[in-house]
């Protein structure tokens, strides 16, 4: 798909007109949590989420209001089933907390608790990229020389033993226990 030059133009502008409008807010949006994608077969991928659970909230000390009122996206049906996972996002949340910088409702009134203070306010500046951008962690390989013992092992057959011994436990207690029952007879 080829976008023509005029359309690329009006949504630069656009994106330049709604950055400018919500300024110093950070121009990508809200706070996003890292979540990995849903069955086998893409779990391996992690992504930007709808919102942050509230039990992330809740362990980041964040309660569900003021995660709205300063930019922090919130998903209340979302569950934590990854510990992994729900502490990586806190992570996530308390250093969104460190550099965020509050501005008083009113700019006249007395700041607030909370707000943040008058020379933080003066080098504020509205960040154009990503929030926190969300990086895939790789997982590379550890690779070991090949050995005289590694190859002497014969790691398939093992493996083929050790299904045949998983599927037959319950047929060999079965006949385990009938020849316990037999032996003192005979």
């Amino acid at each position: 798909m080829h976008v023509q030059p005029a359309k690329k133009k009006a949504r630069r502008l656009a994106r330049k007109a709604k950055a400018a409008k919500i300024a110093p807010r950070p121009a990508a949006g809200l706070l996003k949590p890292a979540v990995r994608c849903p069955t086998i077969r893409y779990n391996t991928k992690v992504k930007a989420g709808r919102g942050f659970s509230l039990d992330e909230l809740k362990n980041a000390g964040i309660s569900k209001k003021l995660a709205q009122s300063i930019g922090i996206a919130v998903d209340h049906r979302r569950k934590n089933k990854s510990a992994q996972t729900l502490a990586d996002n806190v992570q996530r949340l308390n250093a969104y907390k460190a550099k965020l910088v509050v501005f008083p409702r009113k700019s006249n009134a007395h700041p607030k608790k909370g707000d943040s203070g008058a020379e933080e306010l003066k080098l504020a500046q509205q960040l154009p990229g990503a929030l926190f951008p969300i990086t895939q962690k790789s997982t590379a390989a550890e690779f070991v020389p090949v050995t005289e013992d590694l190859i002497a092992k014969r790691v398939y057959a093992a493996l083929r033993q050790e299904r045949c011994n998983a599927r037959m436990v319950g047929k060999r207690a079965k006949k385990a226990k009938e020849a316990a029952e037999k032996g003192p007879e005979a």
